[in-house]
């Protein structure tokens, strides 16, 4: 039997009752507990490790659901805007059912292990001489003049499948968190956990369920419209699966940070890169330079602190993506190779010297 997201949440999800599965086995990702993370930030701290998923990313949860739902109304070809992630699982899971994949990505600005998924799964991929928002605005109107399905997160059945993340969190748990951290890029995700953390407190509201999470969202200083409170017409940062100017989830996130009594702030990029090289050495956890986001927010930022209400003792840190996904940075920030002779004393002085 299937352990994909449609086979354990069928019935919380937005599909028809006829519609077919389309599924890489995503989802059931591990929550890892911190204990080096925990004793810096003063919580019980846990890394939602979201590159487990089959494409190395949280994109896998949204794009089941949206390729099943496109599959079902007979759509022959899917289409994206993307910064890499969304390219990556769109185009795998258009291979899976099938169908026809086609991504738009912003020219020089996608990490190569992400355009590399993209071609191998025989997505048409077109390098756009324009930012990530530039990207999404044709990529909208080419859906309404064409019959194509849409998949990035203004798809409603992608914020469907994203939202089983909380579900995962909260039963992992055993309970809610007192906060979780996520890097904010397009918004989506935000949206999404609020959902479902909203969902899964509504379910086990008749078992005493424990208050909904703080939502403390991170973006890059380069690219932080949520943070300034106005679009970023060139949004700039290394974290490039957060480099977009102008969230398609911008409202929605907003509300979830405010219903949640949260907020969102900005980390530089020294931050983002400090925080995803310690986490690495420190707790072995390799994700990609913006799942960072989320941790070097907590260290920069401190726990999040709401007015009548104590400190939370669980945070959840949402890793969006694997660190492989974008080996360049990796290679340019880690320690160089030692190159050694042919020697058994050789090796000796490398490795211990």
């Amino acid at each position: 039997m299937s352990a994909g997201l449609i086979a354990r949440y069928r019935d919380r999800l937005s599909l028809e009752p006829g519609d077919p599965v389309v599924s890489l086995e995503e989802g059931a990702t591990p929550l890892i507990e911190a204990p080096r993370l925990s004793e810096r930030v003063g919580a019980r701290v846990y890394l939602k490790f979201e590159g487990a998923n089959p494409t190395g990313s949280f994109k896998d949860r949204g794009m089941t659901v949206a390729v099943s739902r496109a599959k079902g109304r007979g759509a022959e070809a899917v289409i994206c805007a993307s910064t890499g992630n969304t390219a990556a699982s769109a185009a795998a899971y258009a291979a899976r059912a099938g169908l026809r994949g086609a991504v738009i990505v912003p020219e020089g600005k996608i990490a190569i292990g992400k355009l590399a998924q993209a071609l191998m799964h025989g997505a048409r991929v077109v390098a756009l001489r324009g930012n990530f928002d530039d990207a999404l605005r044709i990529v909208r109107e080419l859906s309404q003049k064409h019959p194509i399905e849409l998949v990035n997160s203004v798809n409603p059945h992608r914020i469907e499948g994203q939202k089983t993340g909380a579900f995962e969190v909260v039963e992992q748990l055993g309970g809610m968190p007192g906060a979780l951290a996520i890097p904010v890029g397009n918004a989506g995700n935000v949206t999404a956990y609020w959902r479902g953390f909203k969902e899964a407190g509504e379910r086990d509201e008749n078992e005493g369920s424990s208050p909904l999470p703080i939502l403390y969202g991170f973006q890059a200083e380069g690219a932080a419209p949520l943070v300034d409170g106005a679009p970023v017409e060139k949004p700039e940062t290394v974290a490039s699966a957060i480099r977009i100017g102008n969230p398609a989830r911008w409202e929605e996130a907003m509300a979830a940070f405010t219903e949640s009594r949260g907020r969102v702030a900005a980390v530089s990029d020294a931050q983002i890169l400090d925080a995803y090289r310690w986490l690495a050495a420190a707790e072995g956890v390799f994700c990609e330079p913006a799942s960072a986001a989320s941790v070097a927010g907590l260290l920069a930022h401190g726990l999040p602190v709401v007015e009548g209400a104590e400190s939370p003792e669980t945070v959840v840190c949402v890793l969006t993506g694997h660190g492989l996904k974008d080996p360049d940075t990796a290679l340019g920030k880690a320690p160089a190779v030692i190159n050694c002779e042919n020697d058994l004393s050789a090796v000796e002085r490398a490795v211990f010297d």
